[in-house]
């Protein structure tokens, strides 16, 4: 049996909130790496630190330990929509690559949280 995906990303030293509450169906392929997460709906995800998160309803990106790198069907708002690349873990802090790199709290992210409906990605 499948673990959940709070459990894969626990195991690679990553918060288990990143993705949203309802992002349960998932496929990880071990010899490339690969993640891919469905997400039922295009959703945003909002977090503690203010920070939020628009989903896609297939994201991509590669897994290793404390890192989740050439994602793609993410995006963060920054003063615009723009593109997350990747996102790493560092002890207390998540660093959000989106060509810039944003650093926030970890601790905003290690709770699922659910979505919100919105119409494009």
């Amino acid at each position: 049996m499948q673990k959940s995906l709070s459990e894969l990303l626990k195991e690679h030293d990553l918060p288990i909130g990143i993705f949203p509450q309802d992002a349960t169906h998932y496929e990880f392929d071990e010899t490339t790496r690969k993640l891919t997460v469905y997400v039922p709906q295009i959703c945003e995800v909002g977090y503690k630190d203010s920070s939020v998160l628009r989903f896609d309803k297939i994201v991509t990106g590669y897994l290793d330990k404390g890192k989740l790198a050439d994602i793609e069907g993410l995006k963060t708002k920054v003063m615009i929509w723009v593109k997350v690349s990747s996102i790493s873990s560092d002890g207390p802090k998540l660093h959000v690559m989106t060509g810039l790199k944003k650093t926030r709290s970890r601790e905003a992210y290690e709770v699922l949280r659910g979505g919100f409906s919105v119409d494009k990605f």
